[in-house]
């Protein structure tokens, strides 16, 4: 109410078709029998929900001096960013799957039958994540064993998480820093060496 559709909005119907056919070919000649295939296609058509499902409407006022007695107003998608963040929450609830037949169609459920069947905006995986935990030469990981972390963050960089429920080793070391730092005209900066013994904290 109050303003009229005008201007250009942005052509979804046709960035999403070209997507289609540009994106989802490839994945569609290997055949749909293959689950990589099923999840590409699926993740695919998530991505092109997430844009579809947070178009907004942008308007600019017409009028004397700026008021807003006409409004013009067209349909745009949103930002980059706004449409990253929405498929990493995806990502953080994403559903494992697993091939199925039913009737003569193959199809993904979810490996776990206690958990409610993912939609066409969630996002499905085929094989778990590596565990970054331990040493694995195989996957390129090399463990966090050994690694610093901070005792007192919550954070990734925490011993909590970065341990991974190992607990870590704690050490005092003497540690030379620079202080007492002062500017000499012209022009150099001049400092002392001072030692003192900090906590060392490393994952077992």
């Amino acid at each position: 109410k109050g303003f009229q559709w005008s201007g250009c909005s942005d052509n979804i119907a046709y960035g999403v078709a070209f997507s289609q056919s540009f994106v989802d070919v490839r994945e569609r000649s290997k055949g749909l029998s293959s689950s990589r295939a099923l999840m590409n296609l699926h993740n695919n058509e998530a991505g092109r929900k997430a844009i579809l499902n947070n178009m907004r409407v942008e308007c600019k006022c017409h009028g004397v001096s700026g008021s807003c007695e006409v409004k013009t107003c067209w349909k745009a998608m949103p930002p980059f960013r706004k449409v990253g963040n929405v498929i990493k929450e995806k990502f953080d609830g994403a559903t494992e799957v697993e091939q199925r037949r039913i009737g003569t169609t193959k199809v993904l459920v979810p490996k776990n039958s206690q958990f409610k069947p993912h939609t066409d905006e969630d996002l499905v995986y085929l094989d778990p994540s590596p565990d970054f935990c331990d040493h694995d030469p195989k996957n390129g990981v090399l463990g966090t064993a050994g690694r610093h972390c901070n005792k007192t963050s919550k954070a990734i960089d925490g011993c909590e998480l970065m341990c991974c429920g190992r607990g870590f080793h704690t050490e005092e070391v003497e540690v030379v820093d620079r202080c007492s730092c002062k500017f000499h005209w012209c022009c150099y900066v001049k400092c002392k060496q001072c030692r003192k013994m900090v906590e060392m904290h490393t994952c077992r």
